[in-house]
């Protein structure tokens, strides 16, 4: 039998029980959907991720103050503070992978600016912060080396301060007040949003290093130049790890530790933390899909069922079709195509409904969701691979019966 004239059949047989036929596809169809909008979820979450991770800057180790042992009691990370603003200048200098280092103080403080007030971190930076951290302008400018040699009363603000200090006011060369020193808004960043773990990086103010240790945050520390983080950018296509194990061996030969004693400092690698949230993104992309994918399971089982009670209705026809000539592989192929039909007319049922269920989550949840053409072309195969499995059993049964005894059948 040639496919077409088989083809013909299956959807004359299938347009005679139409609502059987519907029902019957209504399993596939929910299959498809809820695979394709599962898997549309998880990798919306993984595509955040990234974008969350990127948001910090690309290609960022971030060097914090490790910890100090006194009288036999280990303290908690950041308590023992020597990093300073000579070990960026180090780190750039020495280190051929590295791109910048930006040394950062940080603090709370309450900014007013006229009757308004706000309370925000200030961070205390060098101009090579906003290179670190990918971070770029919308207006204005980024203070220069002169400003923190001369600890100059400049700021550049982020856009949750412009926002709630000065509205849809244009903020660049207003006097603000910063723990009552007035300071001149020389730029704004452009957003960033919130961090992983919900941090909203535009709620802060950048002024130069050396006004935010004389004039805003203090100096707590033995040494003058000590600071509270770097920010280390590594070029772009070199090893994180490796420009990681080189930050770190610099380091421990400035501080003079010895061999036999630990870091005086704790380095974090986002490149390792995008890797492990996308890791765990990924479970869960898989998870949801092996579940989606039980309906498709349960829809193969529901067309099985179907295409064999079909055998039995049809049991005579079987028998006459034999009668005058057709063959077992012709049978085989009518109720195998019926199956498959069955599938990819649900199968692009389900894709429809996949798609308009992931715009539906996107818009009531407000959680970004990607589909990716893969993932359709994916769901579409399984779908016909189910009608394939499922299809074939009641096919062959069919194929088999015997002539005479299907004339007979009642």
């Amino acid at each position: 039998m040639n496919l077409l004239p088989a083809v013909r059949i299956a959807l004359r047989s299938l347009r005679v029980n139409k609502l059987r036929s519907a029902l019957t596809m209504l399993g596939i169809i929910i299959g498809v959907g809820a695979v394709i909008a599962m898997v549309g979820i998880g990798a919306g979450a993984q595509a955040r991720v990234a974008e969350q991770i990127q948001s910090l800057g690309s290609n960022l180790i971030i060097v914090f103050p490790g910890s100090r042992t006194s009288s036999g009691v280990r303290m908690g990370s950041g308590t023992y503070v020597r990093l300073t603003e000579d070990d960026a200048v180090a780190i750039t200098r020495e280190i051929p992978l590295v791109q910048v280092a930006a040394p950062t103080l940080r603090g709370g403080v309450q900014i007013v600016f006229g009757n308004l007030n706000w309370w925000t971190n200030a961070y205390g930076v060098t101009p090579e912060y906003l290179e670190a951290r990918d971070w770029r302008l919308t207006a204005g400018r980024m203070f220069a080396q002169e400003d923190v040699d001369g600890s100059t009363k400049v700021a550049v603000i982020g856009h949750t301060v412009a926002q709630n200090l000065f509205g849809d006011t244009d903020p660049m060369g207003q006097i603000i007040r910063v723990q009552k020193v007035p300071f001149t808004i020389v730029g704004v960043v452009a957003p960033k949003g919130q961090t992983s773990w919900g941090q909203d990086q535009d709620d802060a103010i950048m002024i130069p290093l050396s006004t935010a240790r004389k004039r805003i945050l203090g100096r707590s520390y033995a040494n003058a130049r000590t600071v509270g983080s770097l920010s280390v950018k590594v070029r772009e296509g070199e090893s994180m790890a490796e420009a990681e194990a080189q930050v770190r061996a610099l380091l421990r030969q400035r501080h003079r530790l010895q061999p036999y004693q630990d870091d005086d400092f704790t380095l974090r690698n986002l490149a390792e933390v995008l890797q492990t949230q996308e890791e765990s993104s990924k479970v869960m992309t898989y998870l949801l899909g092996a579940i989606a994918s039980v309906s498709l399971l349960v829809g193969g089982i529901g067309i099985m069922n179907i295409m064999l009670v079909s055998v039995t209705e049809r049991t005579r026809e079987i028998g006459l079709r034999m009668a005058v000539g057709a063959r077992g592989r012709d049978i085989l192929t009518q109720f195998l195509v019926e199956a498959i039909t069955l599938s990819l007319i649900g199968g692009l049922v389900g894709i429809g409904v996949g798609l308009g269920s992931s715009r539906l989550i996107s818009y009531l949840a407000e959680w970004h969701t990607l589909v990716a053409p893969e993932a359709i072309a994916l769901a579409f195969f399984f779908a016909a691979a189910v009608g394939v499995f499922f299809g074939f059993y009641p096919a062959r049964k069919a194929a088999r019966l015997d002539p005479i005894e299907a004339l007979r059948y009642e």
